[in-house]
């Protein structure tokens, strides 16, 4: 009986720090009020980032020209995965139990608008949603955490002097759009943190048990949470663009559009990428057979 007391509370505790806390439920998306709020900020950044990662990557090349081994980084790369990892589960738990307080707080109000069910107000906003409240404070979070990851961007360049334009393009786009979500209280965003988080949990706990020694998975882990994540996503947008059509209209459509977009861009660009990779592969492992069957020639 006692544990569950204690269980009992220490729920209740994380309920209110993680979507009943005042500064959570009286968030509200402004200039004034948020940092990095505004569009010369989003773009100044993304601007910085890709100058400053396309930098560090010329003069790697031009100073170690010769030096194939990585340049040691120690603990950080291991640290960085851990970091995301664990911020990645505490947003995921916050926006689910804010959506869930939301939810409860908010039923009254759909009857005036055409909203009839949860997952429908997960998938699409009603008209006139504005960037305030729990879910909306978690949103811009995630927003935050964008910055965070782009730090992988140079570790990557510094481990294996390695960058390509699909990698500065997908980091560029993922702050955008997170920007957007915020800016014109876009419907679906919710799930769309939801399911992100959750799959970044576990694609960078996976990045840092592997690079603490420990053995990895007998699958490509990380690719394959990629592609869940876009079908994910392909599906929802499906969902939002039935509901706007049938049930008057979602809020942000605009921006929606835009994401949906954007989102196709990266889904061919992440098609390509991995294709030619696996040829690349492929071929590599072709030419080292063709090598064996001809050194075993020779020993015949």
């Amino acid at each position: 009986m006692h544990e569950r007391v204690q269980l009992f509370l220490m729920q209740q505790r994380i309920e209110y720090w993680l979507s009943e806390h005042p500064k959570i439920v009286g968030f509200r998306w402004s200039p004034t009020q948020s940092w990095g709020s505004t569009w010369c900020f989003v773009f100044g950044a993304i601007s910085s980032y890709i100058a400053a990662a396309v930098t560090l990557h010329l003069v790697l090349v031009a100073l170690l020209r010769r030096r194939r081994r990585p340049v040691p980084l120690g603990p950080i790369p291991a640290v960085h995965s851990l970091l995301m990892s664990l911020v990645s589960a505490v947003i995921f738990v916050g926006i689910l139990l804010s959506a869930t307080a939301e939810i409860r707080d908010t039923r009254w109000f759909w009857r005036r608008t055409r909203t009839t069910t949860s997952l429908q107000w997960l998938l699409c906003f009603p008209i006139g949603t504005r960037p305030v409240g729990r879910v909306f404070f978690w949103s811009y979070v995630f927003y935050l955490s964008r910055f965070l990851q782009l730090l992988r961007t140079f570790l990557t360049v510094l481990r294996h002097r390695r960058l390509s334009f699909f990698h500065l393009f997908n980091q560029s786009i993922l702050i955008l759009t997170s920007f957007l979500w915020l800016e014109f209280s876009q419907s679906f965003q919710v799930l769309a943190i939801m399911f992100t988080t959750l799959v970044y949990s576990v694609v960078y706990g996976y990045r840092f048990w592997v690079s603490v020694g420990l053995p990895g998975a007998c699958f490509p882990l990380v690719v394959n949470s990629q592609v869940l994540l876009l079908g994910f996503n392909l599906i929802c947008h499906v969902g939002v663009l039935l509901l706007h059509l049938l049930k008057g209209g979602c809020n942000g459509i605009g921006a929606w559009l835009c994401n949906s977009v954007l989102n196709a861009v990266i889904l061919l660009l992440f098609l390509n990428f991995h294709i030619k990779k696996l040829h690349l592969t492929s071929s590599k492992l072709g030419a080292e057979i063709q090598g064996s069957s001809s050194e075993i020639k020779q020993k015949i």
